[in-house]
């Protein structure tokens, strides 16, 4: 029988984000400085064997019954349609977050594997800003990626947008429409302090109330009620469909956080800012019983502190970008 996942201010964590690489098919400005990054040498890695037993504790002792797959970019991953079988067997709520470019390939794959949900990262629909952004020349094939999704089944395919000011907030409208003439759920994210190249700061961060008003202007909306999902949403009056704006900054929600998160290398954090990781593959290769890992993931999440306290004096910046966190 299972027990909750709680930490000291009583939230109740279901929701785990997996990393499982630290690589990327895409060198997008925010995620990677122009230089590159070091990657992790494979050796360092969590097997698909090591993955699926943390996830199986965290499952069997503490219900978790939602996990995301992220990365880096996890498509790149060798075989991933194999680790998504081992999870999906779990019984959980499988996702993915993935940029995209080569679902033309692999969403029947994954969708056969157990894989039901996908979320896709694409900051601009302008072949030639998309360029500048990712470094590729890839949108076309992001957008057969978004086609390859939704003919394969999965459901629901969202696409994630972070919004920049003076990089792409002239889209937010163009997103609407791609959304509504799609079929896909748009996710407006806040740009957060988390690029690889330090550039963050609070004035290049789009807000909620602007990007609701802006969508608002040209398509009447109708708010949806908040859930414990961390983007609040808001229904098209017309009936076709939805959009949702994850405000990470200007109205954080950390007071209904229930995400808890694993690096690729094994590192587990209790937030996406966390400035502490724990080590799980260390215990995992010295030969560490189930008991062992639950104590270690339950001492964690414990120690979990109230928010982040982004554009507060107190915050501190995470020592890792987000491509090295996994989203």
């Amino acid at each position: 029988m299972s027990v909750p996942l709680v930490d000291g201010f009583g939230r109740v964590h279901r929701d785990l984000r997996i990393s499982i690489t630290d690589r990327c098919n895409f060198r997008c400005t925010y995620c990677m400085p122009a230089e590159g990054l070091d990657w992790l040498p494979r050796e360092n890695l969590l097997t698909f064997e090591e993955i699926e037993r943390i996830a199986a504790v965290m499952v069997d002792r503490f219900g978790i019954d939602s996990i995301r797959l992220t990365g880096g970019e996890p498509t790149v991953r060798a075989n991933l349609p194999v680790l998504v079988e081992k999870l999906a067997a779990l019984g959980v709520d499988l996702a993915l977050t993935t940029n995209g470019a080569t679902l033309g390939l692999l969403a029947d794959k994954l969708a056969a594997a157990g894989l039901r949900r996908i979320n896709i990262s694409l900051d601009s629909l302008r072949p030639d800003r998309f360029e500048q952004l990712t470094r590729r020349a890839d949108l076309n094939r992001v957008l057969d990626g978004i086609d390859a999704a939704l003919a394969a089944g999965l459901d629901p395919v969202k696409v994630n947008a972070v919004m920049m000011r003076g990089v792409n907030d002239d889209e937010i409208v163009d997103f609407a429409r791609f959304g509504r003439d799609k079929g896909v759920e748009v996710r407006f994210i806040e740009f957060m302090p988390l690029d690889a190249d330090l550039s963050w700061s609070s004035d290049k961060v789009v807000a909620l109330d602007e990007i609701v008003s802006t969508v608002g202007d040209v398509f009447p909306l109708v708010p949806a009620d908040r859930s414990h999902s961390p983007a609040a949403l808001w229904h098209y009056a017309d009936g076709r469909g939805s959009f949702g704006v994850i405000a990470s900054v200007t109205e954080a929600f950390c007071g209904s956080c229930d995400r808890v998160r694993l690096t690729a290398e094994g590192m587990f954090r209790n937030c996406l800012f966390a400035v502490q990781e724990h080590d799980l593959r260390e215990l995992l290769r010295s030969g560490a019983d189930d008991d062992a890992l639950a104590a270690a993931i339950a001492g964690a999440v414990r120690d979990k502190w109230a928010g982040h306290a982004i554009n507060q004096v107190h915050f501190i910046r995470p020592g890792r970008s987000m491509s090295q966190i996994g989203g």
